[in-house]
């Protein structure tokens, strides 16, 4: 028997009866051999982590744009944090750990520079409008490689449906639109509090005496509350309480910090960036790469435009607005 073989008797034997059993996949979009000594779940993984998009995320902006300091969050500690979160919950259920993880890896591979920031701008200017969950979609199914990483169809469904109204139709994907909340709320408040945009002393005190003082605290709140609730049952949710707390922490966090604080006061500089160079773009064909020229008959230039500034790192959108539109001094 194959090692895949015995991992895959294995989840049979020991996850829960709510898990996606890797043997029982949906599949790829394109039928392939099976890996002789990984699982299905476990090759998308490592497809994610090899690929270019996950390697850019460690230079492109969570919160706090172009932070002076190392031990602020980029887009890929994020994405590190969510992973270990959905483990922990994922473990605990007795669910799909390897499902789990591929999709929090590659949850966030479709993000703008400058974060949400580049996210909106993009959606508002373009006539395709544009999210980053459907951009880290096409990133794995199109822009990867040659013809994408021909993933597993519960990881795409999971990465394309962990935020928006439509749920993902496994558990493991359901943890991660916790995971997702719980790292960015907790991480974030670190964060603010690094940058002097807050103290522990502003939070709301009504969802500290719920949810905890300090960041360890509330992070082991929320995910033994999610286990507790969802133990036994083909859901993953939280007690009533525990997440009105941090929906009102959430909350607190947007009035606060997400909008209008001084940590965000380069965000007009860099929505002008994006603005500009997608502008400029939409103008220019020969300044797309050659190697994207492919997807234009496709889909289209504008989507081409689309996924050149999505994959754009922070401080390479920096360096192309600089080329294009800063003079250079003559000699």
């Amino acid at each position: 028997m194959l090692l895949r073989e015995e991992l895959e008797e294995l989840e049979k034997k020991n996850l829960s009866p709510y898990a996606q059993l890797s043997s029982q996949s949906r599949g790829r979009q394109t039928e392939e051999k099976e890996c002789d000594l990984r699982t299905r779940f476990q090759r998308d993984r490592d497809r994610i982590i090899y690929s270019k998009a996950f390697r850019r995320l460690k230079h492109k902006t969570q919160v706090f744009i172009s932070p002076e300091g190392d031990h602020y969050r980029t887009r890929l500690t994020h994405t590190l944090e969510v992973s270990q979160i959905a483990r922990s919950i994922a473990r605990s259920l007795r669910l799909n750990e390897d499902l789990t993880e591929a999709i929090a890896l590659g949850h966030d591979l479709g993000h703008t520079p400058f974060g949400h920031t580049g996210e909106m701008v993009l959606d508002s200017i373009s006539s395709l409008g544009f999210k980053h969950n459907e951009q880290s979609l096409r990133v794995v199914d199109v822009l990867e490689k040659e013809d994408g990483l021909n993933l597993t169809w519960e990881v795409r469904d999971g990465i394309k449906n962990h935020t928006g109204d439509v749920l993902p139709a496994t558990l493991e994907g359901q943890i991660i639109r916790f995971a997702d909340r719980i790292a960015y709320i907790n991480h974030d408040i670190d964060d603010a509090i690094r940058g002097g945009i807050l103290t522990n002393d502003d939070l709301p005190e009504e969802c500290l005496k719920v949810l905890g003082y300090s960041s360890r605290e509330r992070i082991n709140t929320m995910i033994v509350d999610i286990v507790e609730q969802s133990k036994g049952v083909n859901a993953i949710r939280m007690s009533p309480h525990i997440q009105k707390a941090m929906n009102d922490l959430r909350d607190y966090m947007f009035k606060n910090v997400y909008i209008g604080s001084k940590a965000k006061k380069e965000e007009v500089k860099a929505q002008n960036i994006v603005k500009q160079l997608y502008e400029y773009l939409m103008e220019c064909k020969e300044l797309i790469p050659k190697e994207m020229y492919r997807f234009i008959d496709r889909d289209g230039y504008e989507r081409v435009v689309c996924d050149y500034i999505a994959g754009m790192t922070d401080r390479y959108a920096v360096k192309k607005f600089r080329e294009l539109f800063i003079p250079e001094p003559w000699n």
